[in-house]
């Protein structure tokens, strides 16, 4: 059988998706780790892709750059085509130009091309929270809480294995062959959304706000466009001031347009939930920080002996330094059900970005020794894991099922946001402490960077503390789920983490 045909009944569509619970499961977590690994390919290759382009560093790092902006492009976009009957088919048009964007960045005779595949790589960024829709509407009732939990964690399980696995290909292989990696991943992740996931939602096709979509890809492409070269075209220079103004003026509109549009591309009421707003607030600043680390431990491991600091690794060396960010955000996972079973889902948040904000500060002022950068990369992968998990229950918890992918997309974003604002952060803190004189920056740029992004970690454990409502239910009326054919309400925060269906009697 080549895919679920879309039965006239929800329920019917229900059974059948459940004739292969085992299957639908292991299909979204390895379209979303593979889309998670393809998005750190080109961090270890920027020097390679530069020598071989011939191009400047500051050049070769668009390599990133344009992922990053087609990624928080695509999110919401994908997001909202995901809450419907086209959900597969835009999970399907992702992976096809995740696919195409892979195979031309592999054979790219030129760098304009080689950017161009990089960005058509970066739609598969958009592609996790369409898994978590998919797996809230079809997994069983009792692997629905786990489902959900690990697809979030794919971002930092997928850099801890990126890494490694790209610093292998960078350091023995010719820099093509990473993408031609990227070509297999999507290959087969293609093939099993199309054998495995189910063909759409029992949500009603609504239109596509075009004008919202324009509105909040133009705002969000040109604050991030000044967020990560504004250090190349200087922090006050009109370019980057320009850009963050017009960036904000373009947001405010959006979220205008948002209020005003009957079908809009993301439901700005419901982010308003303060459940939902702590979980966007939090991945925001929390995102600061695990991008940031990830390229700081990347930087300090490979700083050459003359610094006087580092460890002058490998890129194989370094990206083993860098994989316990995986093995912590998969334990992370594991422990997270029996955290709100005694504690409650709002405490897991804040544990969460208090954890990542103390490692931060452990990296900080103690760095010395290889095993001190290992012990903090599993430290990160822990409190992001635990973090990253508990955000998109939050969400559906506190959202009708057609929001589900809007919702958990825009949360992705941010945290697409807030990576590009810890890499403008810590390009600004290092270009700070480099001398005149040289190119290597000095150690104490380390620890002025993990501390700023300490503090970032910090307002997250704040904000997670905070903005949550007190109470754990809500009074929305889509909240108070029923039981199956009792009229209870199921929800508690040991039972199924406070997840339960809508809106199918389930």
């Amino acid at each position: 059988m080549t895919g679920i045909r879309r039965n006239t009944s929800p329920d019917g569509e229900r059974r059948s998706a459940a004739t292969r619970p085992r299957m639908l499961l292991p299909s979204l977590m390895f379209t979303a780790l593979s889309v998670s690994v393809i998005s750190t390919l080109g961090a270890p290759m920027v020097p390679t892709i530069a020598r071989e382009q011939h191009v400047s560093l500051s050049t070769a790092q668009w390599v990133l750059t344009a992922t990053l902006l087609a990624g928080a492009i695509a999110g919401p976009v994908l997001g909202r085509l995901g809450d419907g009957p086209r959900r597969r088919g835009a999970i399907q048009g992702a992976l096809v130009g995740v696919f195409a964007g892979s195979v031309l960045a592999a054979v790219a005779p030129s760098f304009p091309l080689l950017l161009a595949g990089r960005a058509l790589q970066g739609l598969g960024m958009g592609l996790v929270p369409l898994a978590i829709a998919v797996a809230r509407d079809y997994l069983p009732v009792e692997r629905m809480r786990s489902g959900i939990a690990s697809l979030s964690i794919t971002t930092s399980v997928g850099a801890g294995l990126g890494y490694p696995v790209t610093g292998v290909i960078a350091q023995h292989l010719d820099y093509r062959a990473g993408f031609w990696f990227a070509t297999l991943l999507s290959a087969v992740a293609l093939v099993a959304v199309t054998r495995v996931v189910p063909v759409g939602s029992s949500v009603p096709r609504r239109p596509l706000d075009v004008t919202g979509a324009t509105l909040l890809c133009s705002g969000l492409a040109v604050i991030l466009l000044a967020l990560s070269q504004g250090v190349d075209w200087g922090l006050a220079s009109a370019a980057t001031l320009g850009c963050l103004g017009a960036g904000a003026v373009i947001l405010a509109a959006w979220i205008v347009q948002a209020l005003r549009a009957r079908h809009p591309l993301v439901d700005i009421r419901l982010i308003r939930n303060r459940a939902v707003l702590a979980a966007n607030t939090t991945a925001l600043l929390m995102g600061i920080g695990m991008y940031a680390v990830l390229s700081l431990v990347n930087l300090y491991t490979q700083v050459p002996a003359a610094a006087g600091y580092g460890f002058h690794l490998s890129l194989t060396a370094t990206g083993l330094v860098l994989m316990p960010i995986s093995l912590g955000s998969i334990t992370a996972n594991r422990f997270a059900s029996a955290l709100v079973s005694r504690i409650g889902l709002n405490r897991v948040l804040p544990l969460g970005a208090l954890v990542t904000g103390v490692d931060l500060v452990m990296l900080a002022l103690w760095r010395d020794h290889a095993s001190v950068l290992v012990a903090g990369t599993f430290l990160l992968g822990t409190g992001v894991g635990a973090a990253y998990a508990v955000m998109p229950l939050l969400i559906v918890r506190h959202v009708p099922t057609s929001e589900t992918g809007s919702a958990t997309s825009f949360n992705q974003v941010l945290r697409t946001v807030g990576g590009a604002v810890g890499s403008a952060t810590i390009s600004a803190i290092m270009l700070a402490y480099t001398p005149a004189s040289g190119d290597t920056p000095r150690a104490t740029a380390y620890t002025a960077a993990l501390l700023v992004t300490a503090a970032a970690s910090f307002l997250g454990v704040i904000a997670a503390l905070v903005l949550p409502p007190r109470r754990s239910t809500v009074a929305e009326p889509w909240h108070g789920a029923v039981a199956r054919g009792t009229g209870a309400d199921t929800r508690s925060e040991g039972s199924e983490w406070g997840i339960v269906r809508r809106g199918s009697g389930q």
